[in-house]
């Protein structure tokens, strides 16, 4: 028994011996572990740099609504894609609700990001979650559409002039209309900024120069074809041949309504005249067959834009309170000439 005891003991000192030559560790071993004396040396030791230098962004999307908003994303991706040596880019798509945006605004701040971008969904609702990004020291760039909240909880807005694009909308669809005549409104999202800007514009813009216009009836198609098409169907069934002309506060919107009159027996572009807002390629293929009138540009290639306004807040940098991007009124009798340089 002893030689047998005296055998085992034998053995397990020799395995703890191979254990300790492994060279593996478990994390207590590793806490428990002494640090090493710094080497003795008559000069300060120089402070240690962060090797944290990307730019860090997180970016809340609306959702993919429209081909306006799949221009804007992709100008967004792309720009971060082709800089990946120098930007950290976190994207959420919020699938048109705003407890999504909300969600993904508190994970970026979470992350500790630098800077948090977002196309609000709707303009309100915003203040307890903006309230703790700027707690956390995160500046806030509203894109393309407002949020309605103090001005110290957002840094800047980079996007258009939406009232001033109804306004425009009102002017050209006068023109094509003779300053007279009975108009259905295709409104955008509930709530959203853009949508609200554009109807006050157009609206403002008709009582104060056209009274010979009116506004039959105005309703939501929420930004999409499909939704547009659908109100589109019901403002002919209800109005028929009163309607002389058609406002949508975008171009998706348009093409849906252009849909519906057509399948209704009309001529859209010359028994019902029309403008949208926004600029996209479907449009101005719609004015090169004769089925679309004027279209108001909202420019959704932001991308450069917004990341050099957040590199510029980064570096600790002021910038404007709003950054307005370039655009321009489109109409059918040059639709052909500039059909081919649309990117989107």
């Amino acid at each position: 028994m002893k030689r047998v005891l005296a055998t085992v003991l034998t053995l397990c000192i020799a395995s703890l011996s191979l254990a300790g030559c492994s060279g593996t560790t478990t994390p207590a071993d590793t806490q428990s572990a002494p640090a090493p004396a710094p080497a003795a040396s008559s000069e300060a030791a120089a402070p240690a740099k962060s090797t944290n230098t990307k730019l860090t962004v997180g970016f809340a999307q609306v959702g993919q609504e429209s081909g306006w908003r799949d221009a804007e994303t992709s100008s967004i991706q792309f720009y971060a894609g082709q800089h990946v040596d120098t930007i950290d880019f976190k994207f959420a798509d919020a699938q048109q609700k705003q407890e999504n945006q909300i969600k993904a605004i508190k994970s970026f701040i979470e992350m500790g990001v630098d800077v948090i971008g977002l196309a609000p969904v709707v303009e309100t609702g915003w203040d307890a979650v903006f309230t703790e990004a700027k707690d956390a020291g995160i500046p806030i760039i509203l894109v393309d559409r407002r949020a309605k909240v103090p001005d110290d909880l957002y840094t800047t807005f980079i996007g258009s002039d939406f009232i001033n694009e109804g306004n425009e909308a009102a002017d050209e669809l006068a023109k094509v209309m003779g300053n007279k005549g009975n108009i259905v409104e295709l409104e955008g999202t509930v709530g959203a900024s853009a949508a609200n800007d554009r109807k006050k514009g157009f609206e403002d813009q008709l009582k104060a120069k056209y009274p010979d216009m009116k506004v039959l009836a105005s309703q939501t198609g929420d930004f999409t074809r499909a939704k547009g098409k659908e109100v589109m169907e019901s403002f002919i069934k209800t109005y028929g041949n009163q309607i002389n002309g058609v406002y949508a506060h975008n171009d998706d919107m348009m093409l849906g309504a252009i849909e519906a009159m057509k399948e209704a027996g009309l001529k859209p572009g010359q028994d019902i005249k029309t403008v949208s807002c926004d600029g996209v390629k479907g449009i101005f293929e719609a004015m090169v067959a004769g089925e679309a009138n004027i279209t108001v540009e909202c420019n959704p290639l932001l991308g450069p834009q917004f990341f050099d306004t957040c590199q510029k807040l980064k570096d600790g940098q002021q910038v404007e309170k709003w950054i307005k991007s370039d655009e321009s009124v489109y109409r059918a009798d040059t639709a052909a000439k500039d059909l081919p340089t649309r990117v989107y």
